[in-house]
């Protein structure tokens, strides 16, 4: 099934929620109140809890599949049955994080988007542009393509300063991305934690969409990452996305409710920094402004 491009479908989840969240779907099991049961079942009743109880702040959804696939066939059934019913609100982006072959990530797109139905993913460049084109090939849907991630090893490699000009390897990452971009359905990971980092990749990469996770309980600064990624001009593409900090807001018998207040605190606060200057524009697409 053929659907409206990606951006414009998020453009307007945006424009009806207020602001650009996306809620993380990373359930931990230890987590999960004991009531709701064991094992996949349990993980079932609470993230499909989650995703009502967040739907009127959420623009989209992010579930990371590890969390789903830990628990074998049982785990993807439920993985399946989110993302129909968190499709029912707002966009959904398979993180998974997937790069490999051409075959092979064609086989991966196939299982994301047609399997799954999901309306994008995050994917691993390091394979090269092969490896990502099964991913665009659908001009409807998108790849979030991983670029400077948020966890303290990340400058290992990311890092690393590479070719004729020396600039860091997520740097060149960000250029590739740019010339990848032909359909307008490629944009950028950068984990909040490093906002310096996010306003050099918006320099490089000044049309494309920045996925933020790492707000919240990874202890990335919301406004400085915003600003970063909003750019110089503050018309920069961004969407936030927190996982934790709202699936698990509580461990209790309330975790729904604490979850939809969490969505909701974040979704304002999101709305008071764009109103101080930091300016949405996921719409624009390339050539277009």
């Amino acid at each position: 099934m053929i659907r409206a491009p990606f951006r414009e479908r998020l453009a307007e989840a945006i424009a009806l929620r207020g602001a650009p969240l996306c809620v993380g779907l990373d359930p931990d099991p230890e987590q999960i109140p004991r009531s709701l049961g064991e094992g996949a079942d349990a993980l079932r009743r609470h993230t499909l809890a989650v995703v009502e109880a967040t739907s009127s702040f959420a623009a989209a959804y992010k579930p990371n599949l590890a969390f789903f696939e830990r628990f074998g066939a049982s785990g993807f059934a439920v993985l399946e049955e989110v993302i129909q019913a968190a499709s029912r609100h707002a966009p959904v982006i398979a993180d998974a994080k997937l790069g490999d072959i051409g075959s092979t990530a064609l086989a991966y797109a196939e299982a994301i988007y047609d399997v799954l139905g999901a309306d994008a993913c995050t994917v691993n460049g390091y394979l090269g542009a092969d490896s990502i084109e099964p991913f665009l090939a659908r001009e409807d849907r998108f790849a979030f393509i991983v670029c400077r991630t948020s966890n303290p090893g990340a400058s290992d490699i990311q890092d690393l300063l590479v070719g004729e000009q020396q600039r860091p390897l997520y740097l060149e990452v960000a250029r590739r991305a740019v010339e990848w971009n032909g359909r307008g359905n490629v944009g950028l990971v950068a984990g909040a934690t490093w906002p310096a980092e996010i306003g050099r990749i918006r320099e490089v990469a000044r049309e494309l969409p920045i996925l933020l996770p790492g707000v919240g309980r990874q202890g990335g600064d919301l406004g400085d990452a915003v600003r970063a990624a909003a750019g110089r001009d503050g018309t920069g593409s961004y969407l936030v996305s927190a996982s934790r900090a709202i699936g698990h807001a509580s461990s209790g018998e309330d975790f729904a409710e604490a979850a939809g207040q969490a969505a909701s605190d974040l979704r304002d606060q999101l709305r008071q920094i764009t109103k101080a200057g930091a300016r949405i524009n996921l719409a624009t697409l390339p050539g277009e402004e």
